[in-house]
């Protein structure tokens, strides 16, 4: 694993959390190495280059940047699709739309009040509000600066306390060790990382013992499938195994976006080996009645094929 920078300030953190400017924006992205992004320059938010879509090897820092660089060139777009199903303070876990308020994996009612909760690739912060409702005390955390600029929208639009929001790398947290009573992720940050073993590592570092962390993901199972919501996409055409990245980039090579693959058997070993015992794995039926298709996810696909994985875990 590369060298990667932790700030000063991280002990600090995370109450009280300055906001006055809108957002703590912390140098946390991992370090560069010199095979990551061969000495490319920086991409233009602005410059829409026709690529195309590759399997193919991405590091750490590749990864990141192309992940920064993406969601916030594309999170305007992202909350104008999506935010009215997202809502502005519900905690939906997936496209089958699995909430929180029923579903309890972070814990039962009542059980959230005071905890110190930090929501790892957290977007406009929706779930974070949700979190802030129960009475617990939420981080929400993103790489893209302009996602949280949303959640600062967001906010305004609706009077009250802000959410605290931090702008890092979930690869390097900048929090003290056992700062936080919980930790989740609704689709954000584990499957754009490169090495999601060190990022479990992470979290584990900053909850204290008997915390939850509860993420959900992309079923891996999927990954077999083409990433389409009609019948194209019930017919396997790649191996479950391959964990080689999918990769899309510009003329140039250079990554503009990142997902990696891992196996449902490597995020149970990810999860041990950090420390984690396996609470639950939950994978969301699609219901009755809903209709709502999101990229690859349709109603056809849902109910003959799992489509999100909802890990719960819980710290040793």
């Amino acid at each position: 694993m590369p060298a990667l920078a932790r700030p000063v300030a991280a002990a600090a953190l995370p109450h009280p959390i300055p906001y006055a400017t809108g957002t703590t924006t912390l140098a946390t992205t991992p370090d560069l190495q010199p095979d990551d992004l061969d000495d490319l320059p920086p991409a233009d938010l602005d410059d829409e280059d026709d690529g195309d879509a590759v399997r193919r090897t991405a590091g750490l820092a590749e990864s990141s940047h192309a992940s920064r660089h993406w969601w916030d060139r594309n999170a305007d777009e992202y909350q104008d699709e999506h935010g009215e199903f997202l809502g502005d303070d519900r905690f939906v876990w997936c496209p089958e739309g699995l909430d929180e308020a029923e579903a309890r994996l972070l814990g039962p009612a009542g059980s959230l009040k005071g905890l110190a909760a930090l929501e790892i690739g957290a977007g406009a912060a929706q779930c974070s509000r949700w979190l802030a409702a129960q009475g617990a005390r939420p981080v929400a955390l993103d790489i893209s600066f302009r996602q949280l600029q949303h959640a600062r929208r967001i906010d305004l639009g609706r009077g009250g306390d802000p959410v605290h929001v931090v702008q890092a790398d979930a690869a390097v947290l900048p929090f003290a060790d056992g700062s936080f009573d919980l930790a989740c992720s609704a689709y954000g940050a584990v499957p754009f990382s490169a090495d999601t073993a060190a990022l479990m590592r992470e979290v584990h570092r900053v909850l204290r013992p008997g915390a939850r962390w509860v993420f959900s993901v992309t079923h891996p199972i999927r990954w077999a499938f083409p990433d389409e919501p009609g019948p194209e996409g019930l017919t396997a055409t790649a191996s479950y195994f391959d964990r080689t990245p999918y990769v899309e980039q510009d003329e140039q090579g250079r990554a503009t976006y990142v997902e990696h693959h891992r196996t449902l058997g490597d995020r149970v070993r990810e999860l041990t080996g950090a420390g984690f015992r396996l609470l639950d794995l939950v994978e969301p039926e699609w219901p009755d009645g809903h209709e709502q298709e999101w990229g690859g996810w349709s109603p056809l696909r849902g109910r003959l094929i799992p489509g999100t994985a909802v890990f719960v875990a819980e710290r040793g």
